[in-house]
């Protein structure tokens, strides 16, 4: 949805009322939708909507900041098992239903946060495939993690929660599934209208300022390794939200779910939906989930020879994958939601920010606090960087059309 359309249908709301109000018309709507739904498909929807939170999550982090993740099934499964552990412990203590669920999911986003926030000290230091490899040790390292601690964790058995029932006062009106789908949706609204917000306000300009340019945002007084540090955090924090949905949906969690395939296959979610939007997470979250059943449903109705249906067994979605991420890096590199913007006649990428590198940096910093503390920005109007010094305007002339002048340095 651009810009134009937006305006069209909330004229009066601008800001943060306007994304919350969408936020909560969108939900609706799922919601709504859910009846029109079988069983198996509201468990796909909810299934979707967990790793909706954590694409979006990785879609924040590698699209405005600019850090390449490749281990968000392991924070995940910190969620995961945040979610499980605590859980267990309120069962053993009586607790059960709407609060037992919303204490565990607490614990779970403040396990995930703190783990992202000591990746994120890490990633603070580190670029490019370095920072890649240390993610990538660590999904490697949950199998491993589970096996040390088996009484903890129970190795490759995992933990199973208790039975979460549909409330009372909704026995008669949903089922089973769809009541998961209601939860899983109502968390991925709050976890994704959080993000846009970040997206949209000082911390996400900060972001891509320090994406595009980390010495000239740096230089502007951005701070940047706390804003990789925030990112990463904020990622995290998703991601566990993500994982302790599908361990409410399936009532277990185990290292099995979380491998490299799977935090690989968030990778191409998020590049497939779009790096940087929040529809292309969505579109990505659908895509890995309905896919892989689709080509399943393909193969079997084709009544193939039984070796050959063996061997495309879990080997032709990667496939389709595959050809798929190759044929959308080539023909539409802004991924999926860019197509869909094209089609209905939006410009991809309106709405993001800035739309280069200069802006985005001036922009942050006149966001930041280096900036706003300063005499010139306290004089300066709001919403532009400000000058060094006074310029006069024959002078600043001049720097609006210098595009080497864009960024103001101190001298």
């Amino acid at each position: 949805m651009n810009r134009r359309m937006k305006t069209r249908l909330l004229p009066g709301l601008t800001g943060t009322p306007r994304v919350l109000t969408i936020a909560a018309l969108l939900t609706v709507l799922a919601l709504g939708g859910t009846f029109l739904l079988d069983p198996f498909r509201n468990f796909q929807l909810a299934t979707a909507a967990a790793y909706f939170c954590a694409v979006a999550g990785l879609t924040l982090l590698v699209g405005l900041s600019g850090q390449l993740s490749l281990g968000h099934a392991a924070l995940m499964a910190a969620g995961g098992y945040g979610y499980a552990l605590t859980s267990n412990a309120l069962t053993d203590a009586g607790v059960d239903g709407v609060p037992r669920f919303l204490v565990s999911l607490v614990a779970a986003v403040a396990i995930a946060c703190l783990l992202g926030l000591l990746l994120g000290l890490a990633a603070a230091r580190l670029h490019g495939p370095y920072l890649a490899g240390l993610t990538l040790a660590l999904v490697i390292a949950v199998p491993a993690i589970t096996s040390v601690w088996s009484g903890v964790f129970r190795g490759d058995q995992g933990l199973q929660t208790a039975y979460n029932p549909v409330p009372t006062a909704l026995e008669r009106l949903i089922a089973l599934e769809q009541w998961q789908a209601w939860v899983a949706i109502i968390v991925a609204s709050v976890v994704v209208t959080g993000l846009t917000l970040v997206r949209r306000g000082a911390l996400g300009l900060r972001m891509r300022a320090v994406r595009d340019d980390e010495t000239a945002a740096r230089l502007n007084g951005v701070p940047a390794r706390r804003v990789k540090v925030t990112a990463f955090t904020l990622s995290a924090a998703a991601a566990g939200a993500g994982g302790a949905v599908l361990c409410f949906i399936t009532q277990s969690v185990g290292p099995g779910g979380y491998t490299l395939a799977f935090s690989l296959l968030l990778v191409v979610a998020a590049v497939l939906g779009g790096l940087g939007s929040i529809g292309g997470a969505a579109i990505g979250s659908v895509v890995i989930v309905v896919l892989p059943w689709a080509l399943g449903a393909g193969s079997a109705a084709l009544d193939l020879p039984r070796d050959l249906e063996q061997r495309l067994s879990g080997n032709l979605s990667l496939l389709v994958f595959g050809a798929l991420l190759i044929a959308v890096m080539i023909l539409r590199p802004d991924g999926l939601a860019g197509l869909a913007a094209a089609w209905r006649g939006g410009r991809p990428g309106a709405g993001s920010g800035a739309s280069s590198p200069a802006a985005a940096t001036s922009s942050a910093a006149a966001s930041s606090p280096a900036a706003a503390s300063s005499p010139a920005a306290a004089s300066s109007p709001a919403g532009s960087p400000a000058p060094a010094s006074a310029t006069p305007p024959a002078s600043a002339a001049a720097a609006s059309t210098d595009p080497s002048r864009t960024i103001p340095i101190e001298r």
